[in-house]
């Protein structure tokens, strides 16, 4: 690996880490960025599979209390812990059988710069309209959302297929519209990144699995442990401080960058 390489590994996996649990899309960002810099990874998305693991991971260190707890608790019928696990699995579902007959088909067709914009200016105007006109808020634990709302939040996800919508700006988006409070959605959007991201590196890194080739490993271990130690640092920051700063900048964040790539590939 060069040092253009490692550059460049640890530049994407500083954007995954930074993008991927804000409402903002990491999939757009990503490949925005790699349109820019000239990116030439591993051939079949390995590195993008690589530092969206490594972002996984840093959830998984964040929440391990939680989820071991959760691990235990979900076999004794009637405890907070089955609860939740049975809201985060009810999410998780559409996404799984959605995300399964649609990913070949979205992945051909939308992957491209025009696609990312659109998708980051109407989302941020979303954003920007159910901060404002949200309903009071009434749930505020990941064990009160109910099976229903759990449900429809996975639906809400299912959009974020759709490179520049985010998964996180997705799920959080149908949780306030749901009367979740802010930083209950958030850490929903959290924690139902694991069983989703964990299942679409697994199904991704099967359809890759020729492609892969152990002379990348040094630029994908860059990529995985910048995108871990990024994306630790902006969960933690996300949760002390979203109930207090909302939503909002981000979807204007969304806005301004979305005009900002509309411009560029207008007049390139």
């Amino acid at each position: 690996m060069d040092l253009a390489g490692f550059l460049s590994a640890l530049l994407m996996g500083a954007v995954e880490g930074l993008t991927e649990f804000l409402p903002i899309s990491s999939t757009g960002h990503l490949v925005l960025l790699r349109e820019l810099i000239g990116f030439e990874g591993p051939p079949g998305n390995v590195f993008e599979i690589a530092i969206q693991l490594g972002a996984v991971c840093a959830v998984v260190l964040v929440y391990w209390g939680d989820l071991w707890r959760i691990a235990g608790g979900m076999w004794r019928p009637g405890t907070v812990e089955r609860f939740a696990a049975t809201n985060i699995l009810l999410a998780f579902l559409p996404a799984l059988v959605i995300g399964g007959l649609l990913h070949g088909p979205i992945t051909r067709l939308l992957f491209n710069p025009w696609v990312v914009a659109v998708a980051l200016i109407l989302g941020g105007m979303a954003i920007i309209v159910i901060e404002r006109r949200r309903p009071v808020p009434s749930i505020g634990s990941i064990p009160e959302i109910g099976p229903m709302a759990a449900l429809l939040i996975g639906f809400g996800q299912v959009l974020a297929m759709v490179p520049g919508t985010s998964r996180s700006g997705a799920t959080i988006i149908a949780a306030l519209l749901l009367g979740v409070e802010r930083r209950a959605a958030a850490e929903f959007s959290f924690l139902l990144a694991i069983p989703t991201m964990l299942a679409a590196t697994v199904y991704s890194l099967w359809k890759a699995r020729h492609d892969l080739d152990l002379s990348s490993l040094g630029q994908i271990g860059v990529g995985f442990a910048v995108a871990f130690v990024v994306a630790l640092v902006v969960v933690r920051t996300v949760l002390a401080s979203i109930s207090r700063i909302g939503f909002t900048p981000f979807g204007w964040y969304r806005i301004v960058l979305g005009a900002f790539i509309l411009l560029w590939l207008s007049l390139r």
